[in-house]
């Protein structure tokens, strides 16, 4: 069993509800407004990149919507990618061994597929905090579309607001900072 980087604590879930960026249901509008290079987090987002023809250089799949099994049609949807990696994170946790490939996979060459068993909710605020700036995050928003978030100051510094809010380690911060 992986250590826990990060834990939503049940008292702060509620500050994680509201989008940290714009909503779209298109793929190819979210596409154009968005920087390089895409990082998708969770599995829908993914294949709709993928099937806009803009796989992702990073996407993290945990073959989970909704925690509810993806489709088939969405998990035959990742991308080819140069490298493939599989860790473990529980729910409402983003594991030292996610967060290590996240960051990784960041700074890696070519496109990295990280297939988390567990659950991969978490980790779109280490992907804005470890992002570079100009880059995007793209997460979904259950029954409402795509969050694009363009990595700024502004957005690092909401990201860095809620991940306060987790129980976090020392390696957590030293990894995303």
């Amino acid at each position: 069993m992986t250590r826990p980087a990060a834990t939503l604590p049940p008292d702060a879930r509620g500050a994680f509800k509201d989008p940290l960026g714009p909503v779209y249901q298109d793929a190819q509008r979210l596409l154009a407004d968005a920087g390089d290079p895409i990082i998708a987090v969770g599995d829908v987002v993914t294949y709709h990149l993928v099937a806009a023809g803009a796989p992702p250089k990073v996407a993290l799949v945990d073959g989970k919507t909704k925690r509810e099994e993806a489709s088939e049609e969405v998990r035959s949807g990742v991308p080819d990618a140069d490298r493939d990696v599989e860790v473990a994170s529980q729910p409402a946790t983003v594991s030292e061994e996610l967060l290590a490939a996240l960051v990784e996979a960041i700074d890696a060459d070519g496109s990295t597929l990280v297939s988390v068993v567990g659950e991969e909710d978490l980790a779109t605020l280490p992907a804005v905090l470890a992002a570079p700036t100009g880059a995007s995050v793209v997460y979904g928003q259950p029954n409402e579309g795509m969050v694009l978030v363009n990595v700024d100051s502004e957005t690092k510094a909401r990201a860095r607001e809620l991940a306060e809010l987790l129980e976090t380690t020392e390696e957590f911060w030293a990894l995303v900072d």
